[in-house]
């Protein structure tokens, strides 16, 4: 009886209901979808790295390492010695080993000079690996694979010269030993996007006639020269590893630590990037905080909405206490109206979520390589719809208690 009437009820004002519904159903949505954006970011900030049990560097701090071996932040306080690099690659519980060597840009982006198993063994996004959109990985000692960021915003194309700068923003460059654009790899969302990739060899060939961070005046090696020359890495600025097995991992980690040529450290990637994500990820709870108030605004929308109805609907509510409804029966009516559309404009709400994600899903992971899963909501979404029903119990008890009081009289009286 009280849900027939509630159903008649809120179809005979159907444009006001419908917007209540609408603000609802948005709001929800906007919650929803800042959640999924919020998680969907801290897992693509998590796979920013993914198969990589350990990265070595000098010693310094875990997110100082993280920062500029992975997100090419910062620089290292020191580098690691090539002899040691080598030791720590001989010890049986390592599977492979990709040396990093940093330093250098290409205006304003950073140079990264590594080994072939870079492109084998880096991963990201829960395993995926590194593609090449077009052209190849590098096979000459000038060539260049370069980021997709780096290929959009410089507008290069394979078979394009690139010229490296010594240092970060130096306008000192490597103009005798310019680099070829061998491949340009796809999108990724993560540093790699970022990132001009050369081999370790290019790293000293483009340094030959370098000392002291500044060029031998009146000197200049040929490149035909210098494809003749030894140029195995002096040093190098943090490398990745793999173990044999995860049961290795932390001794590896302790011997590293405690190795005794020189000081060096190495960090688990997972714990270095939730230590990073508990100082970045500040801003999320400030976006939540926000989505979560067009939510409690929308509810306080309903509450006025309930009460300017009921101008409209005195004379309703007094024809129901004149024919001997209970208290009972006003309060729930106007409850569980206020529940029906809240109920209509969350389910509403979920459907605008998932229709937006369908379309902006692919839109996102191809411009900045954010990935939002479309899945089946979760048990926390499900709270929260639960809660919005709820809250939109408590919030239309205040008109629904100020309908029971009206009188009989008064809702009777015709008004001048």
């Amino acid at each position: 009886m009280i849900m027939r009437l509630a159903i008649a009820s809120l179809l005979a004002r159907a444009l006001t209901v419908g917007m209540t519904i609408l603000a609802i159903a948005l709001s929800v949505a906007l919650f929803l979808g800042v959640e999924k954006v919020r998680t969907g970011a801290k897992a693509s900030f998590a796979d920013t790295i993914s198969g990589t049990d350990l990265i070595v560097g000098a010693r310094s701090g875990s997110v100082q390492l993280l920062l500029y071996s992975v997100f090419r932040i910062g620089n290292a306080t020191n580098n690691v010695t090539w002899e040691s690099y080598q030791d720590i690659a001989s010890r049986p519980e390592v599977d492979w080993i990709v040396p990093i060597s940093l330093g250098d840009s290409h205006r304003q982006f950073r140079v990264m000079g590594t080994t072939q198993e870079f492109f084998e063994h880096y991963k990201y996004r829960q395993g995926r690996s590194l593609a090449v959109a077009s052209g190849a990985i590098m096979d000459d000692l000038f060539d260049t694979v370069i980021g997709a960021d780096v290929a959009a915003a410089l507008g290069y194309n394979v078979g394009d010269p690139i010229v490296v700068a010594h240092g970060l923003a130096s306008f000192a460059e490597h103009a005798d030993q310019p680099f070829r654009v061998s491949g340009i790899l796809e999108k990724t969302g993560t540093p790699v996007d970022r990132t001009v990739i050369i081999s370790m060899e290019a790293i000293e060939a483009i340094h030959v006639d370098w000392q002291s961070g500044a060029k031998v005046p009146g000197r200049s090696t040929p490149a035909n020269v210098i494809r003749e020359m030894e140029l195995t890495p002096k040093a190098i600025t943090a490398a990745l590893v793999g173990v044999q097995s995860p049961l290795q991992t932390f001794a590896l980690q302790r011997a590293i630590n405690e190795y005794s040529e020189e000081p060096l450290l190495a960090i688990l990637p997972g714990v270095a990037l939730q230590e990073l994500w508990a100082i970045v990820g500040i801003a999320e709870k400030a976006l939540l905080a926000v989505s979560a108030m067009v939510v409690v605004t929308a509810l306080i929308g309903m509450m006025a909405t309930i009460f300017s109805s009921l101008n409209e609907r005195r004379r309703e509510m007094a024809i129901f206490r004149a024919m001997g409804a209970r208290p009972f029966t006003i309060l729930s009516m106007l409850v569980l109206e206020a529940m029906l559309m809240a109920a209509i404009g969350a389910v509403l709400g979920l459907v605008i979520l998932y229709i937006c994600l369908v379309i902006a899903q692919p839109i996102l992971d191809s411009a900045i390589g954010l990935w939002l899963p479309i899945e089946a909501p979760t048990t926390r979404e499900v709270w929260v719809l639960l809660a919005v029903i709820f809250a939109s119990a408590i919030v239309s008890l205040v008109p629904a208690i100020r309908a029971y009081r009206m009188s009989i009289a008064d809702g009777m009286m015709v008004r001048t």
